[in-house]
């Protein structure tokens, strides 16, 4: 295993368990070159899962393509790496589940909008803009100004719910 810091691949693994579904071992590892510590994560390759482009292509779904599009949206945001990684997996649940082991980026791409609307809404709308490919900023609007309405409502219900104690 390559050190991310030094690149050196001497290692030795100071810890190893197993994730809570069983799906994976992780393993803490320390450089026997620099002594930094790092995680690797070892899972079983099975049938290779497929995304179908809005084009018609297949690709084989890329869990790290997937992440680095979320950070990208979550940069420099309040959002915790667990909880995109938490994301990533859930794709990735769900295409296992799927019978025929394709997912199409539109699902992809609504799955992750709902999570990053819960998550982050800056975020959310950055990662929509990329997603929905707006072509004009009343596009833009429109979508920023139904997350406002949302948090209004949100508002007065909770102001109304106050109210009622």
């Amino acid at each position: 295993m390559k050190c991310p810091f030094c690149g050196r691949i001497e290692d030795r693994v100071v810890d190893s368990r197993e994730s809570k579904e069983g799906e994976a071992i992780r393993r803490r590892r320390e450089c026997l070159s620099c002594q930094r510590r790092f995680t690797s994560y070892e899972r079983i390759e099975e049938i290779p899962y497929m995304v179908v482009k809005k084009d018609g292509r297949r690709e084989p779904f890329d869990r790290q393509k997937l992440l680095h599009g979320l950070m990208i949206a979550c940069e420099k945001r309040p959002v915790p790496v667990a909880k995109l990684e938490k994301a990533a997996e859930e794709v990735e649940m769900i295409l296992q589940e799927k019978p025929d082991k394709e997912i199409t980026t539109r699902e992809v791409g609504a799955y992750l909008m709902d999570r990053l609307k819960k998550l982050d809404k800056v975020a959310y709308v950055r990662f929509a803009s990329v997603y929905h490919q707006f072509r004009a900023v009343d596009e833009f609007m429109s979508e920023v100004r139904g997350l406002l309405r949302a948090r209004e409502r949100k508002a007065a219900h909770a102001q109304k719910a106050r109210g009622k104690k």
